[in-house]
């Protein structure tokens, strides 16, 4: 019996990715970088001056306050989660429109980036709050919880910017569910901030509460329901439409009045009240979901419809 010759075969050639990974790290900090600006910037071009604080240590007018990268006040809580998150989801959506070749190095440049801008500012604005403030021990429960609103913040940030720029269309549609009702803040810190707030239209309340729904349909619609496991991100989007919105409020009002000042238990016993409330028939929660719904599903039908003609018309051919 004879051999043929050369029978040892040469292995292919593994595939490397193109470009130089010093390329995509540094377009992922950048794109993280000018994510983390763009997030702050509605409360930058007010001129970023230090809002008035209650424990302050001397009597000062508005214009007489330093200025401080973020809004430190418990009256801008919710501006300040804002303000902090969308700069992680607009960098997150950013690396998922770009879809480097290498994207975990990307994603994790542009938190990097997102980080510096956030660390920063909280750096600096905590500075200046902690020189300004009066000294006792009310004014460091008021740091402290200050302090811990923002950590959380920049937490959830980066949970927001994974999410989004996964490949995956659930983890995808969570965290654009998730970013709804943020991102619709800051659109009307945006507003404010550029017309005055004396001066917004009194429209504007009214469309906002109708943008997260809008968003969240958009968002599920271009989910859909194949396969069956994206019915997941579905039901949660859903659940923090009905949610957050309730959370939301629910902080504001608890720490938007003094009566309740450094009372902890009964802060916590008003904030339950309000959420409870906001989560109930009085909250006006079903018809933003009703809305949502209504939207994703006329997408995936239109979507589905489309697809049906292209294969017929392939088909045909």
């Amino acid at each position: 019996m004879s051999y043929p010759e050369n029978t040892v075969q040469t292995p292919a050639p593994a595939i490397k990715p193109s470009g130089k990974p010093g390329r995509d790290a540094l377009w992922g900090w950048l794109i993280g970088l000018l994510s983390g600006i763009l997030g702050l910037a509605p409360w930058w071009i007010t001129g970023a001056t230090l809002p008035l604080q209650n424990l302050w240590a001397t009597q000062v007018m508005p214009a007489q306050m330093p200025p401080a990268l973020l809004p430190l006040s418990q009256y801008e809580a919710t501006t300040i989660v804002a303000l902090l998150t969308v700069g992680g989801a607009l960098a997150g959506l950013a690396v998922r429109i770009w879809s480097p070749t290498r994207r975990r190095l990307a994603m994790w440049c542009a938190a990097a980036g997102v980080f510096a801008v956030h660390f920063t500012a909280t750096v600096q604005s905590f500075s200046v709050l902690h020189d300004g403030l009066a000294p006792g021990t009310l004014s460091s429960l008021y740091f402290g919880g200050l302090l811990a609103g923002v950590i959380g913040s920049v937490i959830a940030s980066f949970v927001a910017m994974l999410l989004i720029a996964s490949p995956s269309h659930v983890k995808a549609t969570i965290g654009f569910g998730l970013m709804a009702i943020p991102v619709t803040s800051w659109a009307v810190v945006w507003i404010a901030s550029v017309v005055g707030f004396l001066n917004v239209p009194t429209a504007v309340p009214t469309v906002a509460r109708w943008v997260p729904a809008v968003l969240v349909g958009c968002a599920l619609a271009w989910c859909g329901l194949r396969p069956a496991r994206r019915a997941v991100a579905w039901a949660l989007n859903i659940l923090f439409l009905w949610l957050l919105p309730a959370l939301f409020t629910a902080i504001q009002s608890v720490l938007g009045t003094r009566v309740l000042a450094g009372d902890i238990p009964e802060m916590l016993s008003r904030g339950r009240e309000v959420f409870m409330r906001v989560l109930g028939p009085d909250g006006g929660a079903l018809p933003t979901i009703l809305l949502a719904l209504a939207i994703g599903l006329v997408g995936v039908g239109v979507q589905e419809i489309l697809s049906r003609r292209g294969s017929r018309q392939g088909a045909s051919q």
